[in-house]
């Protein structure tokens, strides 16, 4: 690594995303002024969290978290009575418009001179082990890196860039990546940017940080970031393993080709039904879709309530004779989507049902008994390898009769997801399975690589944003 050449290339993208004075002045007027109206009311402490009140926000995220402390020894019910009646209130006096969202408690989301402010109720507790709510532990977190951020700030600016840019930013249940709280921690432990870079290099599965050496148990993500304000909780919880070794694997590439282009978020693809077509084409493989209503919850409650749906069908498709070579699922605004890719379009009719070795008499004889009915087998039982073995029908024999059936109910599903199923859903083949709101996923699904093979295939078509 060679910081000569590195530190021009980190100029120029600081230069372009640091916020500028005025922005920030912006966003702060904002914060002053519910602020004043939050002492005023006399129902609660004020406090700016966040990004925002670190200093560590990338130019263009105008987002503003206000948190209201409320006395600990206020009922859960009170708090969330008080807290939304005083959060409704100020949305309407300083923004109108405003929608009520759900983390672990509810809070309000608002936008206030075009700046997107949420109003959050919380505890003020003596310690971040002391919480009432998870939402509690977040005013320890802006304490803590205020007082330690010094001049990293820029740092942090272009951690939390770099992460975006390899499309790994971000906590939610979609994204599975790295928070901006575990960007600024990343910072605060290596010493900057190019010593996270250096660091990450080397990973290995099972990483552990532990600023405050602190620790109180053990920990079994992939990366794990011991909170130093709750030596109970791992910051990097969310990040998954596949997450982590795609910002390995950038960090190595920006290390031996340092670039900015490795900071530069790339434009969303779409992929046309008429590729789609040519891609299925070219593969060979059959493409199946079941798509259906999404259930009004956040993604947070939504998303993993898919993968469990995706696994269970993915078992009941394979149980039924049908090879998934891939599958993924998505959350859309009006659909939810699971798709598989498929080995072959249909399987055969008769299917191999092994039985009992003949050495188990009581259940070899049960066996041969029950499936000498024709009714129940087209031949057989046969003895093949001491076992019994018989040929039977399979009841479904193309994927889009198997997951049109009522079997699909059967798999394991979560509660929101199995609720929007039994009102009902549809199941596509082919390029019949593309639809607008999903062109994107399936432009990642098709054309799926790592982030630093994208880059490295921009760069070499001159695709540079």
């Amino acid at each position: 690594m060679n910081e000569e050449e590195i530190q021009p290339v980190l100029a120029r993208v600081i230069e372009r995303i640091r916020p500028e004075a005025e922005e920030v002045a912006a966003i702060w007027q904002v914060a002053d002024r519910l602020i004043a109206a939050v002492i005023a009311s006399g129902a609660a402490e004020p406090m700016v969290v966040g990004s925002v009140a670190r200093s560590t926000f990338v130019r263009g995220d105008r987002d503003l978290d206000l948190f209201m402390l409320f006395p600990p020894d206020l009922p859960r019910e009170a708090l969330e009575g008080q807290g939304l009646g005083l959060a409704r209130s100020l949305a309407d006096q300083f923004g109108g418009n405003y929608q009520e969202k759900y983390a672990e408690h509810p809070y309000i989301n608002t936008t206030i001179d075009g700046i997107d402010v949420d109003l959050v109720p919380c505890y003020k507790v003596t310690s971040a082990t002391a919480i009432q709510s998870a939402v509690d532990r977040t005013p320890f977190h802006t304490r803590y890196v205020i007082a330690r951020i010094g001049n990293l700030a820029d740092d942090v600016l272009l951690l939390k860039q770099f992460a975006k840019a390899c499309g790994v930013y971000g906590s939610d249940q979609m994204t599975e990546g790295f928070a901006g709280y575990l960007c600024e921690l990343l910072v605060l432990h290596y010493g900057g940017f190019l010593q996270v870079m250096a660091a990450a290099a080397g990973w290995r599965s099972r990483t552990v940080i532990d600023l405050e050496q602190h620790a109180t148990k053990t920990f079994d993500e992939p990366l794990v970031v011991v909170d130093p304000v709750d030596p109970n909780r791992n910051v990097s919880a969310s990040v998954s393993l596949s997450r982590m070794f795609e910002f390995v694997e950038m960090a190595r590439g920006f290390l031996e080709h340092p670039g900015e282009e490795f900071f530069v978020i790339p434009d969303p693809e779409q992929i046309s039904r008429e590729d789609l077509s040519a891609a299925l084409e070219v593969r060979g493989t059959c493409l199946c879709a079941v798509t259906f209503a999404t259930p009004p919850f956040i993604e947070d409650v939504v998303v993993p309530q898919l993968r469990r749906s995706l696994d269970g069908t993915c078992h009941l498709l394979e149980r039924s004779g049908f090879m998934v070579n891939r599958a993924d699922a998505c959350m859309g605004e009006e659909q939810c989507l699971l798709l598989f890719e498929l080995l072959a379009p249909s399987v055969a009719r008769v299917r191999r049902h092994i039985g009992p070795p003949l050495s188990s008499r009581d259940n070899a004889e049960k066996f041969q008994k029950k499936y000498s009915d024709p009714s129940l087998s087209i031949t057989g039982p046969y003895i093949e390898d001491g076992r019994y073995v018989v040929e039977v029908l399979r009841q479904f024999t193309t994927p889009e009769t198997l997951l049109g059936s009522e079997l699909l109910l059967t798999v394991s599903h979560g509660k929101h997801v199995r609720r929007s199923l039994k009102k009902g859903w549809q199941v596509r083949l082919g390029d019949d399975c593309w639809s607008e709101e999903f062109g994107c996923f399936f432009n990642a699904f098709m054309n799926a690589s790592s982030p630093l093979v994208r880059l490295l295939k921009r760069g070499a078509d001159g695709g540079q944003d």
